[in-house]
């Protein structure tokens, strides 16, 4: 079941009799730049119109408590020294945004907070980020705190980093603080610079189709692909002193590099080289305002994460596949960390029906399941809603 803003705030004065603040925190899409966060790259996401809702306020007395409608369960704990816990798992999303903020001194009032919201569970739409940021905002405004809407990203991705125990990049985070309506941001992961490109859709739409099935390899695997990326810098580093990331490597010295690089881990360098040129290159594409050229470099990246970095699964390459040769997609890729979840479609608007229905049949056909498929818009970033 999904909960908008409305039925939080219901269910919150409902159990908690007393009205809250409301925050929204919105999942997210990447247009192109996957895995190239955790290398210091560029990434192309936004933030869009599924999210999750806060509705927090005082604690009558000295204990804090969380309750989350989609899981129907809840949880308390001491807010002066939180701590990781086995159950329920999704809390540690929360307690790591409450240690880090503790750890830097911010004192913190004891508080009750419903949650709830729309944002599928592991369809690669980052609702674990959409969980950080909008607690970590949420936290801020009952607190009154002073930290700049970056800074919140940051302490995010340190929950999700050490309590979690998933290295994920900053990207998500980034776009889920940051997002903005009708645009894209291009973000340097390195850096922080970002700056907006509008996105033009004219008679497209961005649809997704939700794989619904979630490999247990994932999280693992995503480690391991980050710890594949570290051991490639430090090969090439030896006789380039100067690459201290992917994104100091180019195509040539890979090359070069034939041998010396084992062949698994060249294929990963490789992936992440080719990717970060790529986004380079659609935001060129974004200013001329051509979707076919950026459609184009979606199947690329498909191709490159499916074959070099070998993240996809058989429902993901068998979703790209059906809608590879038909003229009415421009592009389409997996999304997100890989081994199920979502792919990314551009799609005329006035196909979206027919391919939705055709490509549902199919994949009913091929696997015995449905699939949940989403026409999404590109909405602003966290923000307390005001009624």
């Amino acid at each position: 079941m999904d909960y908008n803003y409305q039925s939080v705030k219901a269910h919150f004065i409902s159990r908690f009799e007393k009205k809250p603040i409301l925050v929204r925190s919105p999942g997210r899409i990447n247009l192109i730049g996957e895995h190239t966060d955790y290398n210091g790259g560029f990434v192309m996401p936004a933030a869009i119109d599924k999210e999750i809702v806060f509705a927090i306020a005082d604690s009558d007395d000295d204990t804090s408590q969380v309750v989350a409608l989609n899981f129907d369960e809840a949880f308390e704990f001491d807010l002066r020294n939180p701590q990781p816990i086995d159950s329920p798992m999704w809390a540690n999303y929360l307690l790591g945004v409450a240690r880090q903020l503790v750890d830097s001194g911010f004192q913190l009032k004891p508080f009750v907070c419903v949650f709830g919201g729309s944002i599928p569970s592991g369809a690669g739409l980052s609702s674990s980020a959409a969980l950080e940021c909008g607690f970590a905002c949420a936290l801020q405004e009952i607190n009154s705190l002073s930290i700049t809407r970056s800074e919140l990203a940051r302490i995010a991705q340190w929950s999700e980093h050490n309590f979690v125990g998933v290295r994920c990049g900053i990207m998500d985070q980034f776009a889920n603080m940051m997002g903005k309506r009708g645009n894209v941001l291009k973000l340097d992961c390195r850096s922080l610079a970002y700056d907006y490109h509008p996105l033009s859709l004219d008679d497209h739409s961005i649809v997704l189709f939700n794989t619904g099935v979630k490999h247990t390899l994932a999280s693992s695997e995503y480690n391991t692909r980050r710890i594949e990326c570290e051991e490639g810098v430090r090969i090439l580093h030896l006789t380039n002193p100067l690459v201290t990331s992917l994104r100091d490597v180019t195509i040539q010295m890979l090359d070069r590099s034939d041998g010396v690089l084992p062949k698994i881990i060249s294929q990963r360098c490789r992936y992440v080289v080719e990717e970060i040129e790529r986004v380079q290159l659609a935001s060129h594409d974004l200013q001329l305002g051509d979707i076919r050229a950026i459609g184009k470099r979606m199947f690329q990246t498909h191709a490159g994460l499916s074959n070099l970095y070998q993240v996809s699964c058989k429902e993901l390459d068998f979703l790209v596949d059906m809608v590879r040769l038909n003229p009415q997609v421009l592009g389409a890729r997996l999304m997100g960390g890989g081994f199920g979840g979502c792919t990314i479609n551009i799609i005329e608007r006035a196909a979206v029906d027919e391919i939705i229905e055709n490509v549902s049949r199919a994949f009913k056909l091929k696997f015995n399941m449905d699939i949940d498929t989403y026409s999404i818009q590109i909405t602003d970033g966290t923000s307390v809603i005001v009624e």
